[in-house]
């Protein structure tokens, strides 16, 4: 046994008594830190499995020393040799769109009180849903739990015409919140359906976008999640077809899926502009560029964003592991060695409150510094609902 062990351990394996205060376990981390460059420290012993009457130490790394206190979960202690790099990708986060549909509901707090009824999340974000329920607002599945003569919002992603119906039936003062770039796959799916085309529609099977898209004209619809079921499609050459998408799909699936489409049908016709949103895109080509230079992504957004799972995807494609996340209670520090280049991105209803403190958790554990990389500026705006622009103007409810 060295000098250094005996000072520290007893012939048992265990920490010497003057360890099991807590000034003493500081004095021991620090000590250990001046012994870094002994070979001896890339794992510390376990010996005896026994629980330590105070606390025991798990494991010694390069960069981390990681103790279990018997009161309490592990803690993790950084060193001075952590290096790690956050890359906070930009553009990240809330989209046009998104702003506009949570600046829509603010105002009509504002304006009607509460509650005020909103189809659906008003966007898929848990942490955004979570405040406006605070403040009152209730969130629905169908218009008919929404009382006769109350306001009703719908949401981002868009809805059928047949919501439009029944709201209208139940006399309830409806504002539209649905995104403009949603609205123009509306109306080319009616332009199509008009015309006479069968229209296959490029998306995820149950997503709300999808279901008010294929609301407009249902007849018309055929949904398609992948170059498998495009195979699988039984349209003759002589059918007249059209093909739209979902704002929300990852670029390169929803080009292969095109290619494919175009392949089968060679008269296949399609809108004349991309139906995938320029955020989604941005996003996107943010973790494609910049992953290049990571050893993990991190991706603030909820399980049910679309946008924010195709970002997650995106990075694993290109063989770095990523995590979709929905706050900084969600990091699991078994992810880092605290060497690392992470970038950190976020789904376009993701708050940007929500990324700082994922940002601030890494700074604290691992003295992370931060480098902020902007593929692309957005200047995007869209204007609140016309129906809530004139209610506000006058300061009265609308008719």
């Amino acid at each position: 046994m060295s000098a250094y062990q005996a000072h520290h351990f007893n012939a048992g394996g265990f920490p010497m008594p003057w360890l099991r205060n807590g000034i003493g376990l500081l004095a021991f981390a620090f000590s250990l830190l001046r012994f870094c460059g002994d070979a001896a420290l890339g794992r510390i012993e376990k010996g005896n499995a026994r629980r330590r009457s105070r606390s025991e130490i798990r494991s010694v790394t390069k960069n981390m020393i990681s103790i279990r206190m018997a009161s309490g979960p592990t803690q993790h202690i950084l060193t001075w040799n952590s290096v790690m790099k956050i890359l906070l990708a930009g553009p990240r986060g809330f989209c046009a769109g998104v702003n506009m549909a949570i600046e829509t509901l603010e105002m009509a707090i504002r304006l009607y009180g509460t509650p005020i009824y909103v189809f659906h999340e008003i966007v898929h974000n848990k942490h955004v849903v979570e405040r406006f329920v605070r403040e009152g607002a209730v969130f629905v599945d169908t218009v008919e739990e929404v009382p006769h003569g109350a306001v009703l919002l719908f949401s981002a992603h868009g809805v059928a015409p047949q919501v439009r119906t029944v709201a209208a039936q139940r006399q309830l003062r409806a504002i539209d919140a649905t995104c403009p770039l949603v609205t123009k796959v509306h109306l080319e799916a009616i332009k199509y359906a008009k015309a006479g085309y069968s229209i296959v529609l490029i998306g995820h099977e149950g997503h709300d976008e999808v279901i008010g898209t294929m609301g407009q004209a249902p007849d018309a619809f055929t949904l398609v999640d992948n170059t498998e079921e495009v195979d699988s499609l039984t349209f003759l050459s002589t059918d007249k077809l059209a093909y739209l998408t979902q704002t929300t799909l990852s670029v390169d699936d929803a080009s292969r899926i095109i290619t494919r489409l175009k392949e089968r049908f060679p008269h296949i016709v399609g809108p004349p502009k991309d139906d995938i949103c320029y955020a989604t895109q941005n996003r996107q080509e943010a973790v494609r560029l910049l992953s290049a230079d990571a050893d993990l992504v991190i991706v603030v957004g909820s399980r049910n964003s679309s946008n924010s799972q195709r970002l997650a995807e995106l990075a694993c494609e290109r063989g770095i592991p990523s995590h979709l996340i929905d706050g900084a209670g969600e990091i699991d520090p078994t992810w880092f060695a605290g060497d690392e280049t992470v970038v950190i991105t976020a789904g376009a209803s993701a708050p940007e409150s929500v990324v700082q403190d994922c940002v601030e958790w890494l700074k604290l554990r691992y003295n992370a510094t931060v480098e902020e990389r902007t593929i692309r500026e957005e200047n995007v705006y869209f204007p609140l609902p016309k129906e809530l622009r004139a209610a506000a103007s006058v300061q009265l409810p609308m008719a």
